[in-house]
């Protein structure tokens, strides 16, 4: 199960079909987080940091204060510039951004990260 979160309706669902598999849509952390606690652990994180409500760096820093949840690779899909940003000790593996990703981005993120 691959989790989006983005409070970005389209760009959620364009980021859920380049995923092509099983996906869940949130538009804020905190749904995403009741989502986990209802003991769905997701396998993939695509994260948008400017959400409504806590934002994606307080969900970041929830995640990984349980060690099952510090464990699913997080992919943050913004448009601030995060180049140069070291998050990898929150499970950021890789930052895509808004405006110059491609389907094909995302799908190699699924690939190599477990989705």
């Amino acid at each position: 199960m691959i989790y989006i979160i983005d409070d970005d309706e389209i760009m959620a669902e364009c980021i859920a079909r380049a995923c092509k598999g099983e996906v869940r849509i949130f538009s804020n952390a905190i749904e995403a987080m009741n989502g986990i606690s209802e003991g769905e652990l997701p396998s993939l994180i695509f994260l948008d940091v400017l959400l409504d409500g806590p934002d994606g760096f307080t969900f970041l820093n929830e995640m990984v204060s349980y060690p099952d949840t510090a464990k699913v690779p997080v992919i943050i899909v913004t448009s601030l510039d995060l180049q140069g940003w070291d998050l990898r000790e929150y499970g950021v593996v890789k930052i895509l951004h808004k405006d110059t990703m491609t389907p094909g981005e995302i799908r190699e993120c699924v690939e190599e990260y477990g989705g």
